[in-house]
């Protein structure tokens, strides 16, 4: 998934699933223990080409005021100015550039992630987790992705030190997307 788009005829384009993609992400919190949450709100498209599978583009668009850590002080914390600062920047959003290291149904997903208004290239570890029609006559496919980001990186740099040294926030955030995309 370049950034130079398939050719004609032989691209396909793809609509993610909301209703079945989850993006959820896990940070350490007091250097004891991790906490996870996830975006409830995730859309984007996919464009392959069947010729060539390093050729194509994927746009994803996160709202950020979806985050959901099952802790609604949590959240809004999240929410605010000292993190997402989402009446600011109201979207997260990838871009892939290329596809690398493709082998079997493994690749590397590389783009500009954008976060807070700051934009870093990351590389993605996706694995392809099948394709196949559904009962309405509709084909799927799906993809797992991995990758891992530095929250300050992002300038989302609140923090608190403890007594006992280290960080009521830890700076690796991992994150994991499942997505299931609609053939259009």
């Amino acid at each position: 998934m370049s950034s130079t788009a398939a050719p004609a005829g032989t691209a396909t384009t793809w609509s993610i699933d909301p209703a079945h993609s989850h993006v959820e992400f896990a940070v350490r919190h007091l250097m004891i223990s991790t906490v996870k949450g996830r975006f409830a709100v995730v859309r984007g498209t996919v464009q392959t080409d069947e010729t060539d599978p390093v050729k194509g583009l994927a746009e994803i668009e996160i709202d950020a005021d979806s985050i959901d850590t099952r802790e609604s002080q949590r959240d809004a914390h999240l929410r605010s100015a000292d993190f997402l600062d989402v009446e600011t920047f109201p979207k997260i959003t990838f871009k892939s550039t290329r596809i690398s290291d493709a082998s079997g149904d493994r690749f590397k997903l590389t783009g500009d992630l954008t976060i807070h208004g700051v934009t870093r290239e990351v590389t993605l570890d996706v694995t392809s987790e099948g394709r196949g029609k559904d009962p309405w006559g509709g084909e799927r496919a799906g993809f797992s992705a991995t990758t891992k980001i530095k929250r300050s990186d992002y300038g989302l740099t609140w923090n608190q030190a403890l007594e006992t040294g280290g960080f009521v926030v830890g700076d690796d955030v991992k994150i994991s997307l499942e997505v299931e995309m609609v053939k259009q």
